[in-house]
Protein backbone atom coordinates (compact mmCIF):
# COMPACT_ATOMS: atom_id res chain seq x y z
CA UNK A 1 0.00 0.00 0.00
CA UNK A 2 1.43 3.31 -0.98
CA UNK A 3 1.71 6.37 1.06
CA UNK A 4 1.57 9.86 1.46
CA UNK A 5 3.12 12.86 3.59
CA UNK A 6 1.81 16.32 2.48
CA UNK A 7 5.39 18.31 1.67
CA UNK A 8 4.24 21.54 3.95
CA UNK A 9 8.16 22.01 4.44
CA UNK A 10 7.99 22.97 1.23
CA UNK A 11 4.97 24.02 0.44
CA UNK A 12 5.59 26.99 2.83
CA UNK A 13 9.68 27.55 1.69
CA UNK A 14 7.58 28.81 -1.58
CA UNK A 15 4.69 30.92 -0.17
CA UNK A 16 6.56 32.17 2.39
CA UNK A 17 10.24 32.56 1.60
CA UNK A 18 10.15 32.62 -1.90
CA UNK A 19 7.25 34.02 -3.64
CA UNK A 20 6.22 36.61 -0.06
CA UNK A 21 2.96 35.47 -0.47
CA UNK A 22 1.62 37.29 2.63
CA UNK A 23 3.53 40.74 1.22
CA UNK A 24 1.62 40.11 -2.15
CA UNK A 25 -1.74 39.50 -0.35
CA UNK A 26 -1.30 42.63 1.90
CA UNK A 27 -1.77 44.39 -1.45
CA UNK A 28 -5.24 42.79 -2.41
CA UNK A 29 -8.01 44.20 -0.35
CA UNK A 30 -10.07 41.32 -0.70
CA UNK A 31 -7.03 39.23 1.11
CA UNK A 32 -5.30 42.17 2.76
CA UNK A 33 -6.12 39.96 6.33
CA UNK A 34 -4.70 36.40 4.92
CA UNK A 35 -1.79 36.14 6.74
CA UNK A 36 1.19 33.40 7.19
CA UNK A 37 -0.83 31.94 10.41
CA UNK A 38 -3.81 31.58 8.55
CA UNK A 39 -2.12 30.12 5.32
CA UNK A 40 -0.27 27.46 7.54
CA UNK A 41 -3.48 26.74 9.41
CA UNK A 42 -5.40 26.12 6.08
CA UNK A 43 -2.96 23.74 4.79
CA UNK A 44 -2.07 21.57 8.05
CA UNK A 45 -5.66 21.00 8.25
CA UNK A 46 -5.62 20.11 4.48
CA UNK A 47 -3.31 17.53 4.99
CA UNK A 48 -4.94 15.80 7.52
CA UNK A 49 -7.66 15.13 5.53
CA UNK A 50 -5.71 14.31 2.30
CA UNK A 51 -3.43 11.57 4.45
CA UNK A 52 -5.42 10.01 6.56
CA UNK A 53 -9.02 10.14 4.32
CA UNK A 54 -8.48 10.33 1.11
CA UNK A 55 -5.43 8.43 0.65
CA UNK A 56 -6.83 6.01 2.19
CA UNK A 57 -9.58 5.50 -0.76
CA UNK A 58 -7.26 5.21 -3.82
CA UNK A 59 -5.59 2.37 -4.07
CA UNK A 60 -9.13 0.71 -3.59
CA UNK A 61 -10.96 2.95 -5.28
CA UNK A 62 -8.84 2.61 -8.04
CA UNK A 63 -9.47 -1.41 -8.02
CA UNK A 64 -13.03 -1.31 -7.88
CA UNK A 65 -13.57 1.43 -10.01
CA UNK A 66 -17.09 3.04 -10.79
CA UNK A 67 -20.45 0.62 -11.38
CA UNK A 68 -22.85 1.54 -14.04
CA UNK A 69 -26.42 0.90 -13.62
CA UNK A 70 -28.11 0.57 -17.27
CA UNK A 71 -31.88 0.26 -16.26
CA UNK A 72 -31.59 3.16 -13.68
CA UNK A 73 -28.81 4.97 -15.92
CA UNK A 74 -26.61 5.63 -12.57
CA UNK A 75 -23.56 5.57 -11.67
CA UNK A 76 -22.39 4.39 -7.99
CA UNK A 77 -18.82 5.60 -6.96
CA UNK A 78 -16.50 3.05 -5.11
CA UNK A 79 -16.98 2.18 -1.35
CA UNK A 80 -15.96 4.95 0.72
CA UNK A 81 -16.23 7.81 -1.70
CA UNK A 82 -19.88 9.22 -0.92
CA UNK A 83 -18.72 9.57 2.77
CA UNK A 84 -15.65 11.56 2.07
CA UNK A 85 -17.12 13.72 0.01
CA UNK A 86 -19.60 14.39 2.49
CA UNK A 87 -16.57 14.97 5.30
CA UNK A 88 -14.94 17.13 2.77
CA UNK A 89 -18.37 19.16 2.40
CA UNK A 90 -19.57 19.65 6.27
CA UNK A 91 -15.59 20.78 6.89
CA UNK A 92 -16.21 24.19 4.34
CA UNK A 93 -13.28 22.68 1.83
CA UNK A 94 -15.59 23.55 -1.26
CA UNK A 95 -16.00 27.09 0.19
CA UNK A 96 -12.48 27.52 0.28
CA UNK A 97 -11.74 30.25 -2.37
CA UNK A 98 -14.87 30.92 -3.67
CA UNK A 99 -16.71 34.27 -3.57
CA UNK A 100 -18.01 35.32 0.03
CA UNK A 101 -21.48 36.45 -1.75
CA UNK A 102 -21.99 33.42 -2.42
CA UNK A 103 -21.48 31.65 0.62
CA UNK A 104 -17.71 31.11 -0.07
CA UNK A 105 -14.68 32.00 2.75
CA UNK A 106 -13.04 34.42 -0.34
CA UNK A 107 -9.90 33.12 0.43
CA UNK A 108 -6.96 33.58 -2.14
CA UNK A 109 -6.56 31.14 -5.00
CA UNK A 110 -3.25 30.30 -4.30
CA UNK A 111 -3.83 28.56 -1.04
CA UNK A 112 -6.95 26.44 -3.07
CA UNK A 113 -4.04 25.51 -5.28
CA UNK A 114 -1.79 23.93 -2.79
CA UNK A 115 -5.06 22.35 -0.93
CA UNK A 116 -5.55 20.93 -4.37
CA UNK A 117 -2.01 19.78 -4.74
CA UNK A 118 -2.52 17.68 -2.02
CA UNK A 119 -5.82 16.45 -2.83
CA UNK A 120 -4.48 14.69 -5.89
CA UNK A 121 -1.13 13.70 -4.47
CA UNK A 122 -4.05 11.70 -2.03
CA UNK A 123 -6.80 10.53 -4.82
CA UNK A 124 -6.86 12.61 -8.13
CA UNK A 125 -9.69 10.59 -8.88
CA UNK A 126 -11.90 11.48 -5.90
CA UNK A 127 -10.32 15.00 -6.22
CA UNK A 128 -11.68 15.47 -9.94
CA UNK A 129 -15.56 15.54 -8.54
CA UNK A 130 -15.52 18.65 -6.66
CA UNK A 131 -12.07 20.30 -8.51
CA UNK A 132 -14.28 20.36 -11.66
CA UNK A 133 -17.28 22.28 -9.78
CA UNK A 134 -14.31 24.68 -9.36
CA UNK A 135 -14.52 25.93 -13.23
CA UNK A 136 -17.91 25.83 -13.48
CA UNK A 137 -18.43 27.95 -10.75
CA UNK A 138 -15.86 30.50 -12.20
CA UNK A 139 -17.64 29.65 -15.87
CA UNK A 140 -21.20 30.98 -14.09
CA UNK A 141 -20.14 33.73 -11.92
CA UNK A 142 -18.11 35.81 -14.64
CA UNK A 143 -21.11 34.94 -17.78
CA UNK A 144 -24.13 33.61 -15.51
CA UNK A 145 -27.60 36.02 -15.36
CA UNK A 146 -28.33 37.48 -11.67
CA UNK A 147 -30.91 34.43 -11.79
CA UNK A 148 -28.99 31.65 -12.83
CA UNK A 149 -26.24 33.09 -10.05
CA UNK A 150 -28.67 33.13 -7.42
CA UNK A 151 -30.35 29.60 -8.60
CA UNK A 152 -27.08 27.72 -8.50
CA UNK A 153 -23.83 29.84 -7.12
CA UNK A 154 -24.64 29.21 -3.67
CA UNK A 155 -25.44 25.14 -4.22
CA UNK A 156 -22.17 24.58 -6.47
CA UNK A 157 -19.88 26.99 -3.96
CA UNK A 158 -21.01 25.16 -0.88
CA UNK A 159 -20.58 21.63 -2.64
CA UNK A 160 -24.18 20.57 -1.95
CA UNK A 161 -24.41 20.07 -5.82
CA UNK A 162 -21.80 19.54 -8.36
CA UNK A 163 -20.75 20.67 -11.70
CA UNK A 164 -19.45 19.85 -15.04
CA UNK A 165 -18.35 20.93 -18.16
CA UNK A 166 -19.89 18.86 -21.40
CA UNK A 167 -18.00 19.70 -24.52
CA UNK A 168 -16.57 17.08 -26.39
CA UNK A 169 -18.96 15.33 -28.97
CA UNK A 170 -18.41 11.70 -30.52
CA UNK A 171 -17.21 13.20 -33.86
CA UNK A 172 -15.07 15.96 -32.31
CA UNK A 173 -12.98 16.72 -29.61
CA UNK A 174 -10.66 19.73 -29.90
CA UNK A 175 -12.42 21.07 -32.97
CA UNK A 176 -15.31 21.97 -31.34
CA UNK A 177 -16.34 24.12 -34.46
CA UNK A 178 -17.67 20.46 -35.50
CA UNK A 179 -19.64 20.12 -32.70
CA UNK A 180 -23.63 19.21 -33.71
CA UNK A 181 -25.86 19.21 -30.02
CA UNK A 182 -28.69 21.86 -30.88
CA UNK A 183 -30.36 24.19 -28.55
CA UNK A 184 -34.11 25.64 -29.85
CA UNK A 185 -35.69 28.29 -27.90
CA UNK A 186 -38.69 27.48 -25.35
CA UNK A 187 -41.69 29.56 -25.02
CA UNK A 188 -40.11 29.90 -21.48
CA UNK A 189 -36.98 31.36 -22.28
CA UNK A 190 -35.72 28.22 -21.65
CA UNK A 191 -34.03 26.09 -24.66
CA UNK A 192 -34.68 22.70 -25.50
CA UNK A 193 -31.65 21.00 -25.91
CA UNK A 194 -30.70 17.52 -27.59
CA UNK A 195 -27.25 15.68 -28.49
CA UNK A 196 -24.31 13.14 -27.18
CA UNK A 197 -21.23 14.19 -25.29
CA UNK A 198 -18.40 12.06 -24.77
CA UNK A 199 -15.42 11.62 -22.29
CA UNK A 200 -17.15 13.83 -19.44
CA UNK A 201 -15.35 13.94 -16.47
CA UNK A 202 -17.48 13.19 -13.43
CA UNK A 203 -20.74 13.34 -15.78
CA UNK A 204 -22.61 11.23 -13.37
CA UNK A 205 -22.30 9.92 -9.89
CA UNK A 206 -23.75 9.70 -6.61
CA UNK A 207 -22.22 11.72 -4.34
CA UNK A 208 -24.45 15.36 -4.90
CA UNK A 209 -28.11 15.11 -5.05
CA UNK A 210 -27.88 17.62 -8.37
CA UNK A 211 -25.04 18.17 -11.00
CA UNK A 212 -25.10 21.19 -12.68
CA UNK A 213 -23.76 20.78 -16.29
CA UNK A 214 -22.55 23.40 -18.48
CA UNK A 215 -23.18 22.12 -22.13
CA UNK A 216 -22.17 23.51 -25.50
CA UNK A 217 -24.60 23.33 -28.43
CA UNK A 218 -26.00 25.63 -31.72
CA UNK A 219 -29.02 27.87 -31.79
CA UNK A 220 -30.76 26.97 -34.87
CA UNK A 221 -29.84 29.96 -36.66
CA UNK A 222 -25.82 29.70 -35.63
CA UNK A 223 -23.25 30.63 -37.76
CA UNK A 224 -21.22 27.58 -38.74
CA UNK A 225 -18.01 26.91 -36.82
CA UNK A 226 -16.71 27.89 -33.72
CA UNK A 227 -18.78 31.52 -33.90
CA UNK A 228 -21.56 29.57 -33.86
CA UNK A 229 -21.32 28.18 -30.52
CA UNK A 230 -23.78 29.09 -27.63
CA UNK A 231 -22.98 27.54 -23.71
CA UNK A 232 -26.25 26.40 -21.64
CA UNK A 233 -26.83 25.22 -18.06
CA UNK A 234 -28.57 22.11 -17.64
CA UNK A 235 -29.05 20.29 -14.81
CA UNK A 236 -29.75 16.67 -13.77
CA UNK A 237 -32.73 17.80 -11.84
CA UNK A 238 -34.46 21.27 -12.44
CA UNK A 239 -34.70 23.01 -9.36
CA UNK A 240 -38.09 23.50 -7.37
CA UNK A 241 -39.24 26.54 -6.17
CA UNK A 242 -37.92 25.94 -2.59
CA UNK A 243 -34.16 25.23 -4.39
CA UNK A 244 -34.00 21.40 -3.86
CA UNK A 245 -33.96 19.14 -6.86
CA UNK A 246 -37.31 18.79 -8.36
CA UNK A 247 -38.20 17.29 -11.94
CA UNK A 248 -35.79 15.02 -13.49
CA UNK A 249 -34.21 16.52 -16.52
CA UNK A 250 -33.58 14.53 -20.07
CA UNK A 251 -29.90 13.99 -19.87
CA UNK A 252 -28.59 10.70 -18.48
CA UNK A 253 -25.60 8.77 -18.95
CA UNK A 254 -25.80 6.07 -21.51
CA UNK A 255 -22.47 4.38 -20.18
CA UNK A 256 -18.98 4.96 -18.83
CA UNK A 257 -15.59 4.59 -20.20
CA UNK A 258 -13.31 1.65 -19.16
CA UNK A 259 -10.01 3.65 -19.19
CA UNK A 260 -6.40 3.51 -18.62
CA UNK A 261 -6.48 5.90 -15.08
CA UNK A 262 -8.50 7.44 -13.01
CA UNK A 263 -10.97 4.42 -12.61
CA UNK A 264 -12.75 5.74 -10.19
CA UNK A 265 -13.61 8.96 -11.60
CA UNK A 266 -16.89 8.40 -13.86
CA UNK A 267 -15.84 9.09 -17.62
CA UNK A 268 -19.27 9.48 -19.28
CA UNK A 269 -21.45 9.27 -22.21
CA UNK A 270 -24.00 12.10 -21.74
CA UNK A 271 -27.30 11.74 -23.79
CA UNK A 272 -29.60 14.91 -24.04
CA UNK A 273 -33.18 14.48 -25.55
CA UNK A 274 -34.85 17.66 -25.41
CA UNK A 275 -33.29 18.33 -21.94
CA UNK A 276 -34.18 22.05 -20.64
CA UNK A 277 -31.27 24.37 -20.55
CA UNK A 278 -30.87 28.29 -19.68
CA UNK A 279 -28.35 30.49 -21.97
CA UNK A 280 -25.25 31.42 -19.90
CA UNK A 281 -23.72 34.84 -21.78
CA UNK A 282 -24.49 35.65 -25.26
CA UNK A 283 -25.85 33.73 -27.83
CA UNK A 284 -22.96 32.08 -30.09
CA UNK A 285 -20.75 33.30 -27.65
CA UNK A 286 -20.34 29.94 -25.69
CA UNK A 287 -16.98 29.09 -26.51
CA UNK A 288 -15.28 32.24 -25.12
CA UNK A 289 -17.64 32.11 -21.89
CA UNK A 290 -16.69 28.26 -21.77
CA UNK A 291 -12.64 29.30 -22.11
CA UNK A 292 -13.19 30.97 -18.48
CA UNK A 293 -14.17 27.22 -17.06
CA UNK A 294 -10.95 25.55 -19.84
CA UNK A 295 -8.37 27.77 -18.79
CA UNK A 296 -8.78 27.19 -14.72
CA UNK A 297 -9.39 23.21 -15.50
CA UNK A 298 -5.63 23.44 -17.53
CA UNK A 299 -4.20 24.84 -14.55
CA UNK A 300 -5.86 22.52 -12.41
CA UNK A 301 -4.75 19.49 -14.62
CA UNK A 302 -1.25 21.35 -13.97
CA UNK A 303 -1.78 20.82 -10.32
CA UNK A 304 -3.07 17.14 -10.77
CA UNK A 305 0.47 15.99 -12.46
CA UNK A 306 2.12 18.15 -9.59
CA UNK A 307 0.08 15.61 -6.67
CA UNK A 308 1.27 12.55 -8.74
CA UNK A 309 4.53 13.51 -9.07
CA UNK A 310 4.71 14.44 -5.52
CA UNK A 311 3.58 10.65 -4.55
CA UNK A 312 5.25 8.98 -7.06
CA UNK A 313 8.82 10.54 -5.65
CA UNK A 314 7.93 9.76 -2.19
CA UNK A 315 6.95 6.12 -2.28
CA UNK A 316 10.21 5.67 -4.67
CA UNK A 317 12.98 7.52 -2.19
CA UNK A 318 10.96 5.68 0.35
CA UNK A 319 11.65 2.08 -1.17
CA UNK A 320 14.96 2.89 -2.46
CA UNK A 321 15.99 3.62 1.03
CA UNK A 322 14.99 0.23 2.24
CA UNK A 323 15.16 -2.38 -0.87
CA UNK A 324 18.93 -3.85 -0.65
CA UNK A 325 19.97 -4.76 -4.91
CA UNK A 326 24.00 -4.72 -5.23
CA UNK A 327 26.68 -3.05 -4.52
CA UNK A 328 28.45 0.42 -4.87
CA UNK A 329 30.63 0.49 -7.39
CA UNK A 330 33.20 2.42 -5.20
CA UNK A 331 33.09 -1.02 -2.63
CA UNK A 332 30.33 -2.08 -0.33
CA UNK A 333 28.97 0.99 1.68
CA UNK A 334 27.32 -1.59 4.12
CA UNK A 335 29.79 -4.35 4.36
CA UNK A 336 28.02 -6.11 7.38
CA UNK A 337 24.81 -6.52 5.03
CA UNK A 338 24.15 -8.61 2.54
CA UNK A 339 23.57 -5.69 -0.44
CA UNK A 340 23.91 -2.13 -0.20
CA UNK A 341 20.09 -0.13 -0.45
CA UNK A 342 19.67 1.45 -4.20
CA UNK A 343 20.70 4.85 -2.82
CA UNK A 344 24.37 3.68 -3.60
CA UNK A 345 23.46 3.42 -7.23
CA UNK A 346 24.12 6.60 -9.01
CA UNK A 347 21.16 5.68 -11.85
CA UNK A 348 18.56 5.58 -9.07
CA UNK A 349 19.51 8.84 -8.04
CA UNK A 350 19.01 10.18 -11.30
CA UNK A 351 15.58 8.77 -11.58
CA UNK A 352 15.26 9.91 -8.04
CA UNK A 353 16.34 13.84 -8.30
CA UNK A 354 14.64 13.68 -12.01
CA UNK A 355 11.17 13.00 -10.39
CA UNK A 356 11.98 15.71 -7.33
CA UNK A 357 13.03 18.45 -9.30
CA UNK A 358 10.47 18.28 -12.14
CA UNK A 359 7.66 18.47 -8.92
CA UNK A 360 9.45 20.98 -7.37
CA UNK A 361 9.95 22.97 -10.50
CA UNK A 362 6.14 22.60 -11.23
CA UNK A 363 5.37 23.61 -7.89
CA UNK A 364 7.00 26.51 -8.18
CA UNK A 365 5.26 27.59 -11.22
CA UNK A 366 1.24 26.47 -10.31
CA UNK A 367 2.08 28.58 -7.03
CA UNK A 368 3.35 31.74 -8.71
CA UNK A 369 0.87 31.57 -11.52
CA UNK A 370 -2.13 30.88 -8.75
CA UNK A 371 -0.60 34.22 -6.87
CA UNK A 372 -0.60 36.00 -10.40
CA UNK A 373 -4.29 35.15 -10.78
CA UNK A 374 -5.19 36.39 -7.58
CA UNK A 375 -3.61 39.44 -8.26
CA UNK A 376 -5.19 39.72 -11.77
CA UNK A 377 -8.88 39.29 -9.96
CA UNK A 378 -8.30 41.25 -6.76
CA UNK A 379 -5.37 43.93 -7.30
CA UNK A 380 -6.60 47.55 -6.72
CA UNK A 381 -4.41 49.10 -9.59
CA UNK A 382 -5.43 48.20 -13.33
CA UNK A 383 -1.99 48.19 -14.44
CA UNK A 384 -0.85 45.71 -12.12
CA UNK A 385 -4.03 43.65 -13.21
CA UNK A 386 -3.31 43.77 -16.82
CA UNK A 387 0.03 42.33 -15.93
CA UNK A 388 -0.94 39.76 -13.91
CA UNK A 389 -3.74 39.01 -16.78
CA UNK A 390 -0.77 38.68 -19.81
CA UNK A 391 1.66 36.84 -17.15
CA UNK A 392 -0.97 34.17 -16.61
CA UNK A 393 -2.73 33.57 -20.15
CA UNK A 394 1.41 33.65 -21.85
CA UNK A 395 1.85 30.50 -18.98
CA UNK A 396 -1.26 29.16 -18.83
CA UNK A 397 -0.40 26.60 -21.54
CA UNK A 398 3.30 25.79 -19.88
CA UNK A 399 1.11 25.33 -16.33
CA UNK A 400 -0.79 22.73 -18.44
CA UNK A 401 1.81 20.68 -21.13
CA UNK A 402 5.02 21.03 -19.63
CA UNK A 403 3.89 19.96 -16.02
CA UNK A 404 1.75 17.38 -16.99
CA UNK A 405 4.63 15.69 -19.56
CA UNK A 406 7.02 16.16 -16.66
CA UNK A 407 4.75 14.34 -14.37
CA UNK A 408 4.76 11.91 -16.87
CA UNK A 409 8.46 11.30 -16.73
CA UNK A 410 8.13 11.69 -12.90
CA UNK A 411 6.12 9.09 -12.42
CA UNK A 412 7.76 6.41 -14.89
CA UNK A 413 11.35 7.68 -13.32
CA UNK A 414 9.45 6.61 -9.94
CA UNK A 415 7.97 3.61 -11.54
CA UNK A 416 11.50 2.37 -12.54
CA UNK A 417 13.32 3.11 -9.09
CA UNK A 418 10.99 -0.53 -8.11
CA UNK A 419 11.69 -2.42 -11.01
CA UNK A 420 9.34 -5.42 -11.32
CA UNK A 421 7.47 -4.60 -7.86
CA UNK A 422 6.62 -1.01 -10.11
CA UNK A 423 4.24 -2.84 -11.87
CA UNK A 424 2.22 -4.38 -9.50
CA UNK A 425 -0.91 -3.05 -8.26
CA UNK A 426 -0.63 -3.11 -4.74
CA UNK A 427 2.44 -1.03 -4.45
CA UNK A 428 0.80 1.95 -5.89
CA UNK A 429 3.30 3.70 -8.45
CA UNK A 430 1.55 1.69 -11.47
CA UNK A 431 -1.57 3.37 -10.94
CA UNK A 432 0.46 6.92 -10.58
CA UNK A 433 1.95 6.45 -14.05
CA UNK A 434 -1.67 5.48 -15.39
CA UNK A 435 -3.20 8.22 -13.78
CA UNK A 436 -0.57 10.71 -15.04
CA UNK A 437 -0.89 9.35 -18.88
CA UNK A 438 -4.65 11.22 -18.67
CA UNK A 439 -3.32 14.38 -17.93
CA UNK A 440 -1.26 14.77 -21.04
CA UNK A 441 -4.63 15.08 -22.67
CA UNK A 442 -6.72 16.55 -20.53
CA UNK A 443 -8.35 20.64 -22.03
CA UNK A 444 -6.36 19.94 -25.08
CA UNK A 445 -3.89 18.15 -25.09
CA UNK A 446 -0.44 18.85 -25.36
CA UNK A 447 0.47 19.45 -29.07
CA UNK A 448 -2.39 22.07 -28.80
CA UNK A 449 -1.41 23.67 -25.80
CA UNK A 450 2.24 24.05 -27.64
CA UNK A 451 0.13 25.65 -30.16
CA UNK A 452 -1.61 28.39 -28.19
CA UNK A 453 1.35 29.13 -26.64
CA UNK A 454 3.05 29.75 -30.09
CA UNK A 455 0.33 30.68 -32.28
CA UNK A 456 -1.33 32.76 -30.06
CA UNK A 457 0.40 34.19 -26.57
CA UNK A 458 3.80 34.76 -28.16
CA UNK A 459 3.13 35.42 -32.27
CA UNK A 460 -0.55 36.49 -32.01
CA UNK A 461 0.47 39.46 -29.85
CA UNK A 462 3.61 40.23 -31.51
CA UNK A 463 5.37 38.82 -28.05
CA UNK A 464 4.21 41.64 -25.91
CA UNK A 465 2.93 39.12 -23.26
CA UNK A 466 6.63 37.27 -23.66
CA UNK A 467 8.74 40.26 -23.16
CA UNK A 468 5.95 40.69 -19.73
CA UNK A 469 8.19 37.70 -18.65
CA UNK A 470 10.97 38.34 -20.17
CA UNK A 471 11.55 41.60 -17.83
CA UNK A 472 11.01 39.53 -14.90
CA UNK A 473 13.95 36.85 -16.06
CA UNK A 474 16.16 39.95 -16.85
CA UNK A 475 15.45 41.90 -13.42
CA UNK A 476 16.60 39.04 -11.49
CA UNK A 477 19.70 38.48 -13.85
CA UNK A 478 20.27 42.18 -13.40
CA UNK A 479 20.25 41.83 -9.44
CA UNK A 480 21.68 38.46 -9.27
CA UNK A 481 24.47 38.75 -11.90
CA UNK A 482 27.01 40.39 -9.45
CA UNK A 483 26.61 37.64 -6.67
CA UNK A 484 29.25 35.36 -7.23
CA UNK A 485 27.26 32.53 -5.37
CA UNK A 486 24.60 32.94 -7.50
CA UNK A 487 26.65 32.61 -10.87
CA UNK A 488 26.21 28.55 -11.64
CA UNK A 489 22.50 29.36 -11.77
CA UNK A 490 22.33 32.75 -13.18
CA UNK A 491 24.46 32.16 -16.20
CA UNK A 492 22.56 29.03 -17.73
CA UNK A 493 19.30 31.02 -16.67
CA UNK A 494 20.62 34.44 -18.98
CA UNK A 495 22.12 32.25 -21.90
CA UNK A 496 18.44 30.44 -22.11
CA UNK A 497 17.08 33.46 -22.23
CA UNK A 498 18.90 34.78 -24.64
CA UNK A 499 17.98 31.97 -27.12
CA UNK A 500 14.20 31.82 -26.60
CA UNK A 501 14.44 35.66 -27.63
CA UNK A 502 16.47 34.62 -30.90
CA UNK A 503 14.55 31.22 -31.48
CA UNK A 504 11.13 33.21 -31.04
CA UNK A 505 12.27 36.37 -33.90
CA UNK A 506 13.54 33.18 -36.15
CA UNK A 507 10.39 31.32 -36.25
CA UNK A 508 8.16 34.59 -36.67
CA UNK A 509 10.05 35.21 -39.61
CA UNK A 510 9.80 31.88 -40.49
CA UNK A 511 5.95 31.28 -39.80
CA UNK A 512 4.81 34.96 -42.47
CA UNK A 513 6.05 32.72 -44.99
CA UNK A 514 4.67 29.36 -44.19
CA UNK A 515 2.58 28.63 -41.30
CA UNK A 516 3.23 25.32 -41.06
CA UNK A 517 6.83 26.46 -39.23
CA UNK A 518 5.06 27.52 -36.24
CA UNK A 519 3.26 24.40 -35.87
CA UNK A 520 6.64 22.45 -36.63
CA UNK A 521 8.18 24.14 -33.44
CA UNK A 522 5.38 24.55 -31.28
CA UNK A 523 6.27 21.37 -29.10
CA UNK A 524 9.64 21.97 -28.60
CA UNK A 525 9.14 25.34 -28.18
CA UNK A 526 6.59 25.46 -25.18
CA UNK A 527 9.13 22.88 -23.53
CA UNK A 528 11.83 25.47 -24.04
CA UNK A 529 9.69 28.17 -22.50
CA UNK A 530 8.78 25.67 -19.77
CA UNK A 531 13.02 25.21 -18.84
CA UNK A 532 13.08 28.90 -18.86
CA UNK A 533 10.28 29.15 -16.49
CA UNK A 534 11.62 26.13 -14.33
CA UNK A 535 15.50 27.49 -14.50
CA UNK A 536 14.16 31.71 -13.81
CA UNK A 537 12.05 29.59 -9.87
CA UNK A 538 14.96 27.30 -9.72
CA UNK A 539 17.23 30.00 -9.64
CA UNK A 540 15.30 32.15 -6.96
CA UNK A 541 14.81 29.20 -4.65
CA UNK A 542 18.25 29.05 -5.12
CA UNK A 543 18.80 32.60 -3.69
CA UNK A 544 16.88 31.84 -0.85
CA UNK A 545 18.96 28.36 0.15
CA UNK A 546 22.14 29.86 -0.19
CA UNK A 547 21.48 33.03 2.12
CA UNK A 548 20.03 30.44 4.82
CA UNK A 549 22.43 27.18 4.32
CA UNK A 550 25.02 27.96 6.83
CA UNK A 551 22.36 27.58 9.46
CA UNK A 552 22.13 24.32 9.53
CA UNK A 553 18.49 22.95 8.16
CA UNK A 554 18.93 20.39 5.98
CA UNK A 555 16.16 21.13 4.21
CA UNK A 556 18.05 24.02 2.31
CA UNK A 557 20.93 22.08 1.83
CA UNK A 558 18.53 19.53 0.05
CA UNK A 559 17.01 22.75 -2.02
CA UNK A 560 20.42 23.39 -3.49
CA UNK A 561 21.16 19.91 -4.62
CA UNK A 562 18.21 19.70 -6.23
CA UNK A 563 18.33 23.30 -8.08
CA UNK A 564 21.93 21.92 -9.09
CA UNK A 565 20.97 18.98 -10.33
CA UNK A 566 18.23 20.51 -12.08
CA UNK A 567 21.05 23.09 -14.05
CA UNK A 568 23.22 20.05 -14.63
CA UNK A 569 21.15 17.64 -15.78
CA UNK A 570 17.54 18.90 -16.67
CA UNK A 571 18.31 21.93 -18.19
CA UNK A 572 20.50 20.95 -20.90
CA UNK A 573 17.55 19.10 -22.60
CA UNK A 574 16.93 22.78 -24.11
CA UNK A 575 20.00 22.38 -26.48
CA UNK A 576 18.45 19.48 -28.38
CA UNK A 577 15.07 21.18 -28.22
CA UNK A 578 16.53 24.50 -29.65
CA UNK A 579 18.11 22.39 -32.43
CA UNK A 580 15.23 20.41 -33.61
CA UNK A 581 12.31 23.36 -32.97
CA UNK A 582 14.80 24.83 -35.57
CA UNK A 583 14.64 22.27 -38.00
CA UNK A 584 11.72 23.65 -39.72
CA UNK A 585 8.38 21.89 -41.02
CA UNK A 586 10.22 19.90 -44.39
CA UNK A 587 11.54 16.56 -42.46
CA UNK A 588 7.48 16.66 -40.97
CA UNK A 589 5.70 17.29 -44.09
CA UNK A 590 7.78 15.91 -46.38
CA UNK A 591 6.37 12.57 -46.93
CA UNK A 592 3.29 11.81 -48.32
CA UNK A 593 -0.19 11.01 -46.70
CA UNK A 594 -0.53 7.36 -48.46
CA UNK A 595 3.16 6.80 -47.05
CA UNK A 596 1.95 7.01 -43.34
Amino acid sequence: MPSYRAPLRDMQFLLHEVLATESVLAELPAHAGTDRATLDAVLEEGAKFCEQLLQSLNLPGDAEGCHYDRETRSVTTPAGFVAAYTQYRDAGWPTLSADPDFGGQGLPYVLNTAFFEMGNSANQAWLMYPGLTHGAYECLHAHGSDELKAAYLPKLVTGEWLGTMCLTEPHCGTDLGLLRSKATPRDDGSYAISGSKIFISAGEHDLTPNIVHLVLARLPDAPEGSKGISLFLVPKFIPAADGTPGERNAIFCAGIEHKMGIHANATCQLVLEDARGWLIGEPNRGLQAMFVMMNAARVAVGVQSLGLGEVAYQNAAAYAKDRRQGRALAGPAEPDQPADTLLVHPDVRRQLLTARAYTEGARALLYWTALQIDIEHHHPDEDARKQAADLVALLTPVCKAFVTDNGFIATTQAQQVFGGHGYIHEWGVEQFVRDARINMIYEGTNGVQALDLLGRKVLGDMGTRLRKFGDLVKSFIEEEGVNEAMQEFVNPLADLAGKVEKMTMEIAMKAMGNRDEAGAAASDYLRIVGHLTFAWLFARMAKVALAKADGGDPFYAAKLATARFYFARLLPETAGLIRAGRSGADNLMALDAALF
